[in-house]
C-alpha cells in the first residue's frame, strides 16, 4: 500500500478565475479544527521532522511547490505538491518532511484536531521504536 494518498480538489471558475472549495466532510474526509499555512520558507530549509500519534492532516501548496517525504517506519515514499488542486492525506504514526519550498510556496494544511503537542513525535528514533511497538512514547 503507497504512503501517498492525494485527493483532488476539481477547481471551479469562469473566464474570472479559478476556486477550490474544500468542505469539511466533503472533498475533506474529516472534520476540520485547525488550519495552518506555511511560506516564507527560506532557501535550503526544511520543515516538519515529526509524526503525529492520532492527527490526520490535508496538506496543499496553494501557491508555488514543495517536496514532501513520507516515512512509516518501514519505507519512505516522497511526492511534489505543486497545484493547488493536489492535496496529500497525511494520517497518524507517519513521519513526515517538507523539502524544497519555492520561493513562492504557500503550504496550506487542514487538521482534524486542535494542536495539542502531545501528540507530536519530534524524536526520529523514538518514532521508530514506537513503530515497532518496543517503546511507549
Amino acid at each position: 500500500m503507497s504512503l501517498i494518498q492525494t485527493i483532488s480538489f476539481p477547481p471551479l471558475g469562469d473566464d474570472r478565475g479559478s476556486l477550490v472549495a474544500l468542505e469539511a466532510n466533503k472533498a475533506v474526509p474529516f472534520d476540520v479544527k485547525r488550519v495552518y499555512y506555511i511560506f516564507g520558507t527560506l532557501p535550503h530549509v526544511s520543515r516538519g521532522f515529526h509524526a503525529h500519534r492520532a492527527l490526520k492532516q490535508i496538506a496543499v501548496c496553494v501557491a508555488g511547490k514543495c517536496r514532501m517525504i513520507l516515512d512509516n517506519g518501514k519505507f519512505k515514499e516522497e511526492v511534489w505538491l505543486d497545484s493547488p488542486t493536489k492535496g496529500l492525506l497525511i494520517t497518524e504514526l507517519i513521519w513526515h518532511e517538507m523539502h524544497d519550498f519555492s520561493p513562492d510556496c504557500v503550504l496550506l494544511v487542514l487538521a482534524d484536531e486542535h494542536y495539542d503537542e502531545m501528540d507530536y513525535i519530534r524524536d526520529y528514533d523514538d518514532f521508530k521504536q514506537l513503530i515497532l511497538g518496543r517503546k511507549h512514547v
